[in-house]
């Protein structure tokens, strides 16, 4: 061992290592937390709110699921998937996207044999290695919906208005819908050509070229703006669809009208996963700068044959950020409805008044209140700090003199006034008035 080198007994060898999240890793933290889950609640509730029911699905797949329901061309397969072998030998990913997931256990459980469609909602964390930025994780927070079975242009304006609603609810106003159609079997292969003909007679790199061979419509999503320059005049799938589906797509852009949800087309929209048909959309806010996206669905006509279903079911569904959306929020001054972490602070003074105010606290509980507590034998001064901190609305305040009177103060923490109730009768008074 070096004369320089610690010895393993040493201060220095010994001290624990300061451990951090992985890179591109958020923590939800207090009180920024009670953004985060105030945005993931609010719109899973609207998607509640139309019928779909909660789906838990497991956080890895196997690998197979999504390079064959995902897209092998796809980035998302090909350079941003958490691959991994088990203690089994069996190669595993942590699951990028919901969808193949949620088709999976329609499939393996029997679910498309039973009412349709089935209208699934979930949420959650998906994982995709990416370069970490604003808005963009390695770790990312979604809530999604899937509707299963029923190729109806009504239950396409549904999905995408349950989106909406959301985020209206939250108080957003600055954001915009995109909309379009990326076809079916009946006009697809016909749009292909022709666009493969056009990008085959550019110049483009070897990596480019091969995308145009494998899925030409991801060249179009090519966000360099050589590329983007390049492709401006290609021809458009709008332009290229079959009746059934113009009148599909048409039929779409009614039922949002009657729903009353804005929408702009545009004919440039390429989501970034194949299996895409028919109705592709998405949410877009351009406080956010270059990661500007929310959310975004769409159509999935084919994905149940792919995936091994006995069935050819369509379906439709959507992912929205829920972290995208707490910084579109922020982007517009709006704080998503923040709660209190309590309405309730219980200042008891002395070890009788703690003993009385831990059993106050779990009846008022017991009532749907919301109660903390000053623990650790502060005093009052500083019990009343900790209470202004929580942001509670009532301040219970429990000393030796009060109890032997069978009383306690209550104090209004937002205008500073104070009463005395019974002790017998503060629990109903205080549930009573929050």
């Amino acid at each position: 061992m070096s004369a320089d080198a610690p010895s393993p007994t040493s201060p220095a060898a010994s001290a624990p290592t300061a451990f951090q999240a992985p890179r591109g890793v958020p923590d939800y933290l207090p009180p920024a937390s009670s953004r985060f889950l105030a945005v993931r609640d609010e719109l899973s509730r609207a998607a509640r709110l139309a019928g779909y029911s909660h789906v838990e699905l497991p956080v890895f797949e196997d690998t197979a699921l999504f390079a064959r329901g995902v897209g092998e061309s796809t980035d998302v397969v090909s350079k941003e998937m958490y691959t991994f072998a088990d203690r089994g030998e069996r190669s595993v990913t942590l699951r990028p996207e919901g969808t193949a997931g949620v088709m999976r256990a329609v499939i393996q459980h029997g679910l498309d044999r039973g009412q349709l469609p089935v209208k699934l909602t979930y949420h959650g964390p998906f994982f995709r290695y990416e370069k970490p930025q604003t808005g963009r994780y390695r770790q990312l927070q979604q809530v999604g919906v899937e509707a299963i079975g029923v190729d109806d242009p009504a239950l396409d304006a549904e999905v995408i208005a349950i989106a909406d609603e959301g985020f209206r609810r939250l108080g957003l106003t600055g954001y915009r819908l995109e909309l379009t159609s990326l076809g079916d079997d009946t006009c697809r292969p016909q749009y292909r050509e022709a666009l493969q003909r056009f990008l085959f007679g550019l110049d483009l790199d070897d990596e480019t070229r091969r995308r145009a061979e494998i899925n030409p419509l991801r060249v179009l999503d090519d966000k360099r703006p050589e590329i983007r320059a390049a492709t401006a005049d290609a021809p458009l799938m709008l332009d290229h669809l079959s009746d059934s589906v113009a009148e599909h797509f048409a039929a779409v852009r009614r039922h949002l009208d009657a729903l009353g949800v804005r929408y702009e087309v545009n004919p440039r929209l390429v989501r970034g996963l194949d299996y895409y048909t028919k109705t592709t959309f998405e949410f877009v806010h351009d406080g956010l700068g270059a990661q500007s996206g929310i959310g975004g669905g769409g159509r999935y006509d084919g994905l149940m044959r792919h995936l091994g279903g006995k069935q050819e079911l369509s379906g439709i569904g959507y992912g929205l950020g829920v972290d995208r959306t707490v910084l579109a929020l922020e982007a517009e001054g709006i704080t998503a409805n923040d709660r209190p972490r309590c309405v309730v602070f219980g200042v008891p003074m002395g070890d009788a008044a703690r003993d009385r105010m831990v059993a106050l606290a779990g009846e008022l509980r017991s009532q749907g209140v919301a109660v903390d507590i000053a623990y650790g034998g502060r005093g009052l001064k500083g019990a009343m700090k900790a209470a202004d901190r929580s942001g509670a609305r009532f301040a219970l305040v429990l000393g030796d003199r009060e109890l032997e009177a069978g009383q306690v103060e209550v104090k209004d923490l937002t205008d500073g006034s104070q009463r005395t109730v019974a002790l017998d009768a503060v629990v109903a008074e205080v549930a009573g008035t929050v």
